[in-house]
């Protein structure tokens, strides 16, 4: 019952933070595969929904699949949906749809995101 307990009083998820390089990219087979609306966990895509792709390192740093993200300079929350080829290191990709021009503007930066760990998980 104590071990119980002291569980309970533990918050069950923690953020973090990370700075990255954050680009964007579109449901176009150029860019994706020749199935751009299927990522890389299976998920079917949706134009103007919140997803992001991220870089296979921060995976392993706990933004896995469905993970919730905030991104400086964005609005909501974004989920982990995609899984960026393995080239790439501390990096991700904004869903931005069929929406090129956004993409084009957007470029590439670096960003502050917030994402949300099970604190079970790290038990």
């Amino acid at each position: 019952m104590g071990c119980a307990k002291a569980k309970k009083d533990q918050p069950e998820e923690i953020w973090n933070s990370v700075t990255v390089v954050a680009s964007a990219y579109n449901s176009t087979p150029a860019q994706t595969s020749s199935n751009p609306q299927i990522t890389a966990f299976g998920d079917s895509l949706k134009p103007g929904k919140k997803y992001i792709a991220v870089s296979r390192d921060l995976l392993r740093k706990g933004l896995k699949h469905n993970t919730p993200v905030i991104i400086e300079g964005f609005e909501g929350v974004y989920l982990v949906k995609d899984k960026m080829h393995r080239k790439w290191r501390n990096h991700i990709d904004i869903y931005m749809g069929n929406d090129l021009e956004a993409a084009k503007q957007w470029g590439r930066r670096k960003v502050c995101i917030d994402y949300r760990i099970s604190n079970v998980d790290s038990q």
